[in-house]
């Protein structure tokens, strides 16, 4: 229950400006009429007050109860004036109350927060358009585990119907656990003698995804849903004691349509840049025989475009030289999906009397993905003599547009599962060990799992049809001679399949800390509180005959059956029509005879397919295998094992007083953290041997050795936080800190292997021993920043704020490769040798942020939120493969190894606008929302190489949600997700060079819920 007052307020004239075209219109009409509508509202308020007051025993005071999207944003609005440091937040009065599907997309809705979107929805989270590896996630005030080798966390794993509290704290105290130059992500579950009343809730959602009404699933049907229940309740005994419990589970089982166009990834042996000189050919686009665009005729093969310096010009070896940017291939992909999880939540508190407080939580979550794919591949590396360079068109930054030649189709597929599996869980005793003095122990335990399978299957034409392709409006067009693509017997050539375990990791984090706060009797400080904090996270990615994971490949043995019975015996109809139909400007193949006319068969958006399954296990069988999936193994060389071990203690001081008439509160401290970090990782064994001569020599064994490395640091983050009531509602803000991002758990993996010098004669092992090569870095830095935030926050009333605020972070590193030196164990002798690796370096680097919040409400129901983040930074990440690189030799010198010829890249997911907006109703029991997010471009690093640019595109994605109140008991409510079908694509190693267009459609769920 709240009670609603207008406040006087003054009238106000503002005006904001900043580019951000898809939204600037709509947030400059926004901004106008909400300031308009104040104005009035301040004239009447004044007004109203120049009454004579009635008397006190004759005022009638309204006790209105304030719910949905309007408590939302109320409690939006309070949590940010509350707080000490610079925060956002949601919270729910009720568990299920989040307004939101899932947890990333309760954290897009927070000013400044945007994510990364896969399968249609919000999964990694970034802040200030930082990207996630430099945030931190807490639950319930432990950190979180994930299984994707990193430190960022999919939020699609947690079920928002469970949570009762998410907040960004974009500045930090000595208090928070380091480790978020961003901000910290925190998310908490309800604490049930807190929540202070018995409730029973249970809520079912029906999901319907228009894209799904296409396809032919063979995972899941046309309609999913999602089913949550939970409990809230106290129990007092006579002897004082009290008992809360809350329990929730949801089921969750649902499709999430995505039909893609795909380029081959951008890595060195699949994506090139070909030379595109008409007076070149021994290589290129223009070579005088039929091949491979990156080989030469005569030489070497797999070169390109050669970004090495020569010494001579100091410039690039093919400085000057035009090119384009081809894969392996390119291909349109069908999906078939199912996304099922089961959540639990728990919850048990206990005070045995006023001195103690007991809360025990905890979180599981079982999610499983599946995909059934099919790809229609066409092949682009071959060049056709007096075709494909004389016919090529490309864009500026050398993108195709226009392609012709004769090369294979691939009818492709693939089945894709994972498993991801997450329990986290903590005790919490709080003792109220007198009226200043309270002690807290907090234990903790979160662990992911995670293991990915599939099957890889591939037919192949036997001749190379001639084909061209035209860059449409998002997507290549075919168009193809004399070939029927959706002829299964056209793909009667090369028949194999592929079995892959991959991604199995275990991510682990105990966690103990104890903590006091001393209150203190000063008119200045108000209590002094530390404490120390003990983790041990563990990593583990386990390794087999792939490095990271095991491969099973098969080809068809053709004397057991035949090409063609295998693919007629498990061809499928295509699963779905109008694929792509949303991005493509018509058919995605045309099939023309000879002399260009169209034919009817092969022209569409479909090709023959075929059941995965059956065709991989028709492979296995005509070599009398067992269809299984191959292991992985933990005593592998492609195995990471880290450890990483943190000490911190802290100490802060509160303060709130009254200076210079004006009322000020915050707080100032530091943390000192100590890091140790242990990596294990396999080799071949190997003996030295010496020969009767005295000549050494390394000879390689066939078992595996275990070999360990490490490294560590330790840093002090001193912090400070002040907020000043300037007035009853207007509130200004600062804060400095100095913050830390760790390396990402995969990248202090630890891979050596020695080299050897065969044309010496070595007699001591200095001379056997040249250098090392390997992986892996256990030694590197965190990324450290000093950070600056002011902020000015107008309240005008509960249901109002005008917000804003200033940032500029200063970032103490970068990444480069540099050679240092190793120390080794070898038969007993201490060996250092030199080896080359990635490191953290001095380098500075700044940017710069603006970042505004604005919320109104008027009389008649309507309201709108905006919020909106600017950022500019001069950070650099450059291209491994194409852009400029340099190496720090042992004597400090910096040389240049490569002069690149794609820009460097930003921070990893930095965007330069981030926007989200909405407009709601709300009157009586009906209440909707219309919700806009916009993100502008960003670099994410590509998933199989981190040091390769992968850009995703600017979205703008739309949702909408309605509900209604039926009594006190009962909501109806429906909720839409990608409103306008925005389609997500992808560039690879430039902007402009096309990589990936995912198109996933609209998601729609409508849901009852019952409240008791």
């Amino acid at each position: 229950m709240s009670l609603i007052f207008d406040n006087d307020a003054d009238r106000c004239k503002q005006e904001k400006h900043f580019r951000l075209s898809p939204v600037a219109t709509v947030v400059k009409m926004a901004l106008v009429v909400s300031l308009t509508s104040f104005i009035a509202m301040s004239a009447k308020a004044q007004d109203t007050n120049a009454e004579p007051k009635k008397e006190a025993e004759n005022i009638e005071v309204e006790v209105i109860e304030v719910i949905g999207t309007r408590k939302t944003i109320q409690d939006q609005i309070a949590i940010k004036r509350e707080a000490t440091s610079v925060v956002d937040g949601l919270s729910a009065e009720d568990i299920g109350d989040l307004p939101a599907l899932s947890i990333g997309e309760a954290l897009e809705s927070i000013t400044g927060a945007a994510s990364h979107r896969e399968n249609g929805g919000a999964t990694e989270i970034t802040i200030r358009g930082l990207g996630p590896f430099l945030s931190a996630t807490h639950i319930n005030g432990r950190e979180a585990t994930n299984g994707s080798g990193d430190r960022s966390v999919n939020f699609s794993q947690f079920p928002s119907e469970l949570m009762q509290k998410v907040a960004i704290y974009k500045t930090q105290d000595a208090s928070l656990i380091e480790g978020g130059v961003a901000g910290v992500i925190t998310l908490e579950t309800l604490k049930p003698l807190d929540y202070g009343k018995q409730q029973v809730q249970g809520e079912v959602k029906v999901n319907y995804n228009p894209d799904e009404a296409n396809i032919d699933n063979s995972l899941h049907g046309n309609l999913g849903g999602r089913v949550t229940f939970s409990l809230v309740d106290q129990f007092e005994f006579d002897n004082g004691q009290a008992l809360g419990v809350s329990f929730g589970v949801q089921r969750q089982d649902i499709s999430q349509p995505e039909a893609e166009y795909r380029s081959s990834g951008p890595t060195g042996a699949s994506l090139w840049a070909c030379l595109n000189d008409p007076t070149n050919t021994n290589e290129g686009f223009f070579r005088s025989t039929a091949g491979d665009c990156e080989d030469r005729v005569v030489g070497s093969s797999n070169q390109g475009y050669q970004t090495a310096i020569n010494p001579v010009t100091g410039e690039a070896q093919s400085a000057g030289t035009p090119y384009a940017w081809t894969g392996s291939s390119r291909s349109y992909r069908q999906n078939e999906t199912s996304d099922e999880r089961d959540a639990v939540f728990l919850a048990l508190q206990y005070r045995p009397s006023d001195a103690w407080d007991i809360n025990f939580d905890a979180q599981i979550s079982d999610r499983n993905q599946a995909e059934a794919r099919h790809d229609l591949l066409f092949l682009q590396k071959r060049v056709t003599p007096g075709v494909t360079g004389e016919n090529l068109i490309v864009n500026d930054v050398g993108g195709i547009l226009q392609w012709q030649g004769e090369e294979r189709f691939e009818s492709a597929g693939e089945q894709f599962s994972r498993e991801e599996n997450y329990v986290g869980y903590g005790l919490n005793v709080e003792h109220f060990f007198s009226d200043r003095l309270t002690i807290t122990a907090d234990f903790g335990y979160s662990q992911t799992k995670r293991e990915e399978l599939q099957i890889s299957n591939r037919g192949r034409t036997i001749d190379r049809p001639f084909l061209t392709w035209e860059m449409g409006k998002y997507i290549p067009h075919i168009t193809v001679t004399d070939f029927d693509v959706t002829d299964i017997s056209n793909f009667t050539d090369s028949l194999r399949t592929r079995l892959d375990r991959e991604g199995v990791r275990e991510n682990e984090i105990v966690s103990a800390r104890l903590d006091f706060k001393y209150a203190l009797d000063s008119n200045v400080f108000s209590s002094v509180q530390g404490g120390v904090r003990a983790s041990e996270l563990s990593f583990v990615q386990f390794g087999g005959n792939q490095g990271s994971g095991s491969r099973t490949e098969i080809l068809l043995d053709e004397s057991a059956i035949s090409a063609l019975d295998v693919l007629q015996q498990c061809q499928i109809n295509f699963p779905e029509t109008d694929l792509l139909s949303s991005v493509s400007d018509g058919n995605l193949i045309t099939h023309i005879d000879s002399n260009g006319n169209v034919v009817a068969s092969g022209t569409g958006s479909s090709w023959a397919t075929y059941d995965n399954v059956c065709f991989s296990q028709a492979l296995v069988n005509s070599v009398g295998g067992s269809f299984a999936y191959p292991e992985v193994e933990y005593q592998n060389s492609g195995t990471q094992d880290v450890t990483e071990k943190t000490l911190s203690a802290y100490l802060m001081a509160n303060y709130d007083t009254e200076m210079f008439g004006k009322f000020i509160r915050g707080n100032f401290g530091v943390r000192l953290v100590d890091t140790d970090v242990t990596s294990i990782g396999f080799r071949n064994s190997f003996d030295v041997v010496t020969n009767e001569l005295g000549v050494l020599s390394l000879v390689t064994g066939d078992s595996l050795e275990s070999i360990t490395g490490g490294g560590g640091y330790t840093e002090i983050l001193p912090s400070f936080n002040l907020v000043v009531d300037y007035s009853d509602n207007i509130l200004l803000r600062a804060g400095i800190y100095r913050g830390m991002s760790r390396a990402n758990p995969s990248d202090m993996s630890y891979s050596r292997t020695f080299q050897t010098d065969d044309d010496v004669a070595p007699t001591s092992l200095a001379d056997l021993f040249v250098g090392v090569n390997g992986s892996g870095n256990p030694n590197i830095k965190p990324l450290m920043s000093w950070n600056y935030d002011v902020a000015f926050e107008w309240y005008p009333n509960e249901d109002s704020i005008f917000a804003l605020s200033l940032y500029y972070k200063q970032f103490q590193g970068g990444f480069q490769q540099r050679t240092v030196l190793e120390d080794f164990l070898v038969d007993g002798q201490t060996v250092t040798l030199p080896i080359t690796n990635s490191v953290t370096t001095d380098n500075e680097s700044d940017l710069y942020g603006l970042e505004a919040s604005i919320a109104y409400r008027w009389d008649n129901g309507l309201g709108v939120k905006l919020g909106y983040n600017y950022a500019d930074t001069d950070f650099e990440f450059e291209d491994s493969l194409y852009g400029n690189t340099f190496i720090t030799d042992l004597d400090g010198t910096t040389r240049q190894l490569t002069a690149g010829i794609v820009p460097p890249g930003s921070v990893p997911g930095f965007s330069e606008h981030v926007f989200s907006g909405q407009i709601y109703y709300q009157i009586g029991d009906f209440d909707t929302a219309l919700i806009y997010k916009y993100r502008s471009e960003y670099f994410q690093p590509y998933t199989t190489d981190g040091t390769r640019l992968r850009y995703v595109d600017e979205v703008g994605v739309w949702e909408a949600r309605a509900s209604y109140r039926i009594n006190k008991n009962i909501r109806v409510k429906v909720e839409a997700i990608n409103l306008f079908s925005a389609p997500k694509s992808q560039d690879f190693f430039v902007q402009g060079n096309l990589g990936e267009v995912n198109d996933y459609g609209p998601r729609f769920f409508a849901g009852i819920s019952l409240k008791y």
